[in-house]
This record gives structure tokens, C-alpha cells and sequence, in this order.
């Protein structure tokens, strides 16, 4: 991987400057935020997030996570006790600088604008709650994955063995359990060994999303830390979460943890859980190969997690390198015809004597529907319920092979799915767990709140959660990856000219102004602690 690009934000401190931005950066000012308001009885509904963007030279954009500070501009800091600790006392600088951040692209041309950035994730100089004072929620929403167990266990020894932090909740059965369920005490010691199980402790569900009755719950209970893992669905909830605690002014910090095992957030490297499970595809992989290659006309069909993006199913085949044939929900496929699927498995078993197909939970359910004549369907969450392409995909193979004289086949269909996600993470993913829940904790001590928390590039950063939920991550196959699958397998492409321009079309960037004038966005001053002179910077200068 290359090394990620970290850039310094450029700062003015100038009062012309702080005016100058009220007037000219969007969305930067929000609303003055009366006092903490009466519960709401009637369902919330999600305004439009506001975007905190602020800009510099050569096409520089930041956008920003928000801060308690935004809406509760008195709060006090304190002086970070991580300062004291005597496993920090030996690393060279354990405060992240106030203005470092993270580019979201590092391949740039030499006159590119130097695009969007995020803010570099890690312990500030100052904190905004002292550790006696904080009461933290934790809570697992939508599909298992491996790995929940290990960020639970981090978030709770982190908060213990890091900050001094005592008071830790578990809320059991995902966000219905905030006022469905009593919550469970979390302590070091009752999650030592969690993290060697597979699924999550403290259960999970899906759909629950009454926001008002959840905040309700935050506020009665007298959490101001709230950490939730889950996936681009969960996330939105932790948005509208966020949102309903700003509007009351409550002091709470809500932050997320992206939690996939089909890699489709946007903007992060990737979600923990998805090396395990590639992993794990390959003993699924192994066998079907073993079985297909012992019989005449094998054949092995393995289904794998990808509801609509295939990238465990790509990155299992590239890791195999017995597969013949790989389909993905991102590329579309057919089976009759010249150049057809049935035609190139023919072709395979004519030349190999036997084949290994890998295809993704989400691939042809277009091509399925049409042919079964069925309507959709959606679950608690709002997903497409799912058309067994497995089953589907097995059944055409051999009505096709029982037309042919003299070409018998054996075909054998594995389907790994929940024994794949049900795994507890192996060693890369447990290191990945620990990262992701010291920086989440490191951003919600330092008064960031809004936001979820990944690696980009490289670099852990805090990113908002609008970002990361306005689009799915999708496997791009006009891109390198996707041919290096082709050149493994020496499957047909299966696309036409409209689907590649599609995908052209579905992987544009947005356009960041070039340079600066009146279309850019102007440098932006730091991010106050407190109002008045003398005011701390709530970033960690000190």
C-alpha cells in the first residue's frame, strides 16, 4: 500500500479572516442552539446534515467533523491525561499536530487541486471531559461480522486503561435496545476474553430506529458517549442520532464505527471483518476445487457475502487462483448465446475437465427476477431480500449440461455465508479492531463528535458521517483490480459498451475548485475551544 499523504492545513488567525469566513464558507455556522429542549414526543425526522468545509491554497478542502464546542461554545477543556501515562511517555510525539489531515486522493497529476481531506484521527493536547464525568453507550446494529467482539472489548479497555474512564454500558440488541432493553455493565475484566468468539456479546438487530425514544434513553440515563458499530444503514441511524442530540444541546459525543463484511462503505480502505472473511472463502474455494477436480465434468459452485459489492468474492478469487469463473453483483453477466456463461463453461470443462465458479449472494438478480417473475422484497433494514443466485445459477448449469449427448457432469454447490461471518477475526483484524476503537475513543475525548472513524490511505482520520453514507463502496470494473480477475480466470467479460460507460459515469470524483479566487473556498482559522480571548484550541495546539 502507498504511504497515506498527511498535509498541514494552512491557518489564519486574523480577525479579517474569521469575518471573511462567516460570509463565505457554506454551511460553516450553525444555528444558535437554545437550551437543552424538552423530550419529543412525536418521531424525528433527519434535516439535511450540515457540512463543515473549510479551504485553502491550490484547491485545499477540508471537510470537517463537528465539534461539541459548535453548539455548546462555553465548554471547558482540560489538559489530556494521556500525558501522564507512563506507556505514552516514550513515544516521541503522542499528540496529533492541530492541523494535520488526510488526503482522500494521493495520485494526483502536477496540476491537480489538491482536493478533499479529512481530519487526522489520534489524542489531542486538550480533552473535553474528565474521566470521572463520562458515562459511554456501547451498541452492535444489523449483520454479524467478524470482529464486533474485539472493538467492543478495545472500546472498554481503551476508555479503562487509556483515559481513567469507569462507566461503561453495553445496550443490548442494537438500537431497539436503548429503550426495549436494560443495558449491561462492561468492565475489563468482563470482556477479557471476548474477543476469541465469534459474533457479537451484546447482541444485534435490525431496523429499532425510533430516534426520539433513543435519545430519550441517552438523556435519562446520562450517557454522553455513545459508540456505534455497524454498517452504511447503522450509520445513517448514528447520524440522525447525532443530530437529534445537537438540536436538544446535549453534551454527548456519537460516534461510529464502520462495521462491513462486504467492504461496500464508501471512502474508507476498507471495514474490519473483510480479511477474515476472505480468508476464510478460501477453505470454501479449496474444497469445491477438491471436489470438482476429483470427478468427471466437475463442477463447484461456491456463493459467497456481497449483497452489492463483490468484493469478497474478487479478492477470493485473485487469492485462489482455482477459480474459472468469477461473478460479482457489479458486473453484469448472461448465460445463453455466443460468449454466454453456459458456452464458456462448456468450453472449460471441454479443455480443464473440470471448473470452479465463485459468485456473489447479489450477482444477476436482475437477470433472476425476469426469469422467475417475482417482485421485490425488502427486510427490517430496507435491504433487497436477496434471490438465491446460488440455487438459481446451479440449476441452470445442469439443465443446460442434461441437453448434451455424452456430457455428463458433476456439480457440487457450497454455500459458506454465515459460517464465514459467524468466525471470530483472525490477527489482522483484531490489530485493525484495536485501531479503530483507540481512535474513536481519542475523537470523542477530544469533543469531536458526528463522525465515524477509518482508516484512508492509510491514516486513520475522522470523517462525517454523511460521507460516508451517501454512497455504497463498489468494485469498478474499468478498473486494474477487476481486470487482473479477468486475466486469473480468462473468463469472458460479459459487458457491453453502455456498461462500461456506465461504470465510467458511477466512479466520477466531484470537481474541488483548482486555485483560489471566487469559486474557492477561503483558509479557515482554528476550531476554538471556548469563545472570548485566550481561547484553547479545541484541536490540541496548546
Amino acid at each position: 500500500m502507498e504511504a497515506a499523504t498527511v498535509v498541514a492545513a494552512p491557518i489564519l488567525a486574523a480577525d479579517a479572516a474569521a469575518k471573511a469566513l462567516q460570509k463565505k464558507l457554506l454551511d460553516l455556522e450553525l444555528p444558535p442552539f437554545p437550551a437543552p429542549a424538552k423530550k419529543a414526543a412525536a418521531k424525528v425526522v433527519a434535516a439535511a446534515p450540515k457540512k463543515k468545509l473549510a479551504g485553502g491554497a491550490g484547491g485545499y478542502v477540508l471537510e470537517d467533523v463537528p465539534h461539541l464546542t459548535d453548539y455548546l461554545p462555553n465548554l471547558p477543556s482540560f489538559p489530556n491525561p494521556l500525558q501522564n501515562h507512563p506507556a505514552y511517555s516514550v513515544v516521541k510525539q503522542y499528540f496529533v499536530n492541530a492541523d494535520d489531515t488526510v488526503a482522500k486522493k494521493i495520485v494526483v497529476h502536477k496540476g491537480s487541486a489538491r482536493g478533499t481531506h479529512f481530519r487526522r484521527a489520534g489524542p489531542r493536547q486538550r480533552v473535553f471531559f474528565q474521566p470521572d464525568e463520562v458515562s459511554a453507550a456501547i451498541v452492535t446494529c444489523g449483520g454479524l461480522c467478524p470482529g464486533l467482539n474485539t472493538v467492543i472489548r478495545e472500546l472498554v479497555c481503551g476508555l479503562h486503561d487509556m483515559y481513567g474512564v469507569t462507566s461503561v454500558v453495553g445496550i443490548e440488541g442494537g438500537y431497539r435496545g436503548f429503550y426495549a432493553r436494560n443495558t449491561v455493565e462492561l468492565t475489563p475484566r468482563s470482556v477479557n476474553g471476548i474477543h476469541k468468539r465469534g459474533g457479537t456479546v451484546l447482541g444485534t438487530s435490525r431496523g429499532g430506529q425510533d430516534t426520539g425514544k433513543i435519545v430519550d434513553s441517552i438523556q435519562d440515563r446520562g450517557i454522553n458517549q455513545v459508540y456505534i458499530i455497524g454498517g452504511d444503514g447503522t450509520q445513517k441511524g448514528a447520524a440522525t442520532i447525532h443530530a437529534e442530540v445537537q438540536r436538544r444541546g446535549l453534551k454527548c459525543a456519537v460516534v461510529g464505527v464502520p462495521k462491513t463484511i462486504d467492504n461496500d462503505i464508501a471512502v474508507i480502505d476498507r471495514s474490519f471483518g473483510f480479511d477474515t472473511a476472505v480468508e476464510e472463502a478460501q477453505r470454501a474455494i479449496n474444497a469445491a476445487h477438491v471436489e470438482a477436480e476429483s470427478a468427471e465434468n466437475g463442477v463447484g459452485v461456491v456463493k459467497l457475502m456481497g449483497r452489492n459489492s463483490g468484493f469478497i468474492a474478487m479478492y477470493a478469487t485473485l487469492a485462489s487462483r482455482d477459480v474459472d469463473l468469477c461473478l460479482i453483483p457489479e458486473s453484469p453477466f448472461y448465460l445463453e448465446g455466443k460468449g454466454g456463461l453456459l458456452e464458456f463453461a462448456e468450453k472449460r470443462l471441454r479443455e480443464n475437465g473440470h471448473m470452479v465458479i465463485v459468485v456473489a449472494e447479489g450477482a444477476g438478480q436482475d437477470v433472476i427476477a425476469r426469469s422467475m417473475r417475482l417482485a421485490d422484497a425488502h427486510d427490517a433494514s430496507g435491504n433487497k431480500v436477496l434471490l438465491d443466485v446460488g440455487l438459481w445459477l446451479c440449476a441452470k448449469i445442469k439443465d443446460h449440461f442434461k441437453k448434451k449427448a455424452n456430457f455428463p457432469i458433476t456439480l457440487k454447490y457450497i454455500d459458506p455465508t454465515y459460517m464465514i461471518r459467524a468466525v471470530p477475526s483472525n490477527a489482522s483484524d483484531n490489530v485493525y479492531c484495536s485501531l479503530l476503537a483507540h481512535s474513536a475513543i481519542h475523537g470523542a475525548m477530544a469533543g469531536y463528535t458526528g463522525f465515524t472513524v477509518a482508516p484512508v490511505n492509510g491514516r486513520h482520520a475522522y470523517i462525517p458521517f454523511y460521507r460516508i453514507t451517501e454512497k455504497q463502496n463498489k468494485v469498478v470494473i474499468t478498473d486494474r483490480m477487476w481486470a487482473r480477475v479477468l486475466c486469473s480466470t480468462n473468463q469472458p467479460c460479459f459487458l457491453s459498451t453502455e456498461d462500461v460507460e456506465k461504470a465510467g459515469q458511477d466512479d466520477e470524483e466531484p470537481i474541488v475548485p483548482l486555485v483560489e479566487g471566487e469559486n474557492s473556498l477561503v483558509k479557515a482559522p482554528p476550531l476554538l475551544a471556548n469563545a472570548g480571548d485566550g481561547a484553547a484550541l479545541c484541536n490540541g495546539a496548546a
